[in-house]
């Protein structure tokens, strides 16, 4: 139930006997990440039987009144600019682009212009989905600055809650193409681990023992040359530099990555690591067939291949 100042009312069923305030939230609005709603609580927007609730952790109970206040979207001040995109695939819902090395995805502090976000808004004028706010309109997922390749866009609020369920039962096909360094010996494997804030160098993530999100990655190999291997990996979980930290656990840091790996980097004039997000494959919102899409490898990967051949 909805009033005239944007809130929505719930009754707590059973089966969420004792789940926390976000996670439920979250299961409730499909496609909004738990963040989101945890922002939400923190600003008081949620009350629980005409009680204000500020914490995360307050466990719901069977036959609770929970009614959440959405604030109006802002006006977006985010402006479009008129830069390149390199389209896989578009329709009237989705649109898939295979992101430059060096582009930010999204705008944040010292990044506000030339981001990916500024080249769909022009691209697309006023068909992007809302969900993520006015700094990340369009956005479902994303890739890291220095890592290209194919990703997703939404267009509109359908496409993206059904985007975004795809990807948060694991049923999102994605892999990736990278070089790291040393000689992996296996040729096919399984990383899993936790993965958190560094415990110490807090803009870092790390594999952790407590405190961090389950994440898998598959891979194998491709090529081997003397000291690098040349890797396919596959993504079970999305977590924020998964591929990068999973392979600087097993001692074998992506090529070029100067975060999860050596300061100073055998090969010059990489920027960040030596990686791409090669193949994206998902059911498709609207007509439910199931699409893959490949983004070619960057020149630069082609001819770091040629010259370690």
């Amino acid at each position: 139930m909805t009033d005239q100042n944007n809130r929505q009312t719930f009754e707590v069923t059973e089966e969420f006997e004792d789940c926390r305030l976000d996670k439920f939230l979250s299961v409730l609005y499909e496609g909004q990440s738990r963040t989101f709603f945890q922002k939400l609580i923190k600003d008081g927007n949620v009350m629980i039987n005409d009680q204000t609730v500020t914490k995360n952790s307050f466990k719901v109970s069977g036959d609770d009144i929970i009614s959440v206040t959405v604030p109006e979207v802002q006006s977006l001040d985010i402006l479009p600019e008129n830069i390149p995109l390199d389209i896989l695939y578009e329709d009237a819902d989705i649109l898939v682009v295979n992101k430059a090395k060096g582009m930010v995805v999204h705008p944040s502090a010292g990044h506000y212009t030339g981001t990916l976000v500024n080249a769909v808004m022009y691209h697309c004028q006023n068909s992007l989905s809302g969900i993520n706010g006015v700094i990340r309109p369009g956005i479902v997922h994303r890739i890291d600055k220095d890592t290209t390749g194919s990703l997703i866009i939404c267009k509109n609020d359908t496409a993206h809650t059904e985007i975004a369920k795809q990807i948060k039962e694991h049923t999102v096909i994605r892999k990736y193409r990278g070089i790291v360094l040393g000689n992996v010996k296996e040729d096919t494997g399984k990383i899993e681990g936790l993965i958190g804030r560094h415990p110490v160098h807090r803009k870092k993530m790390a594999v952790v023992e407590t405190n961090g999100k389950s994440a898998v990655t598959h891979y194998k190999v491709i090529e081997r040359f003397q000291k690098y291997t040349y890797m396919e990996f596959q993504l079970e979980t999305g977590r924020t530099h998964q591929i990068r930290v999973h392979m600087a656990s097993i001692c074998h840091p992506l090529l070029g990555d100067t975060v999860y790996g050596p300061e100073k980097q055998p090969v010059k004039g990489l920027e960040g690591q030596t990686l791409h997000a090669m193949t994206i494959g998902f059911i498709h919102p609207s007509s439910r067939e199931y699409i893959e899409i490949e983004a070619p490898l960057p020149a630069y990967f082609k001819e770091l291949l040629a010259k370690l051949k």
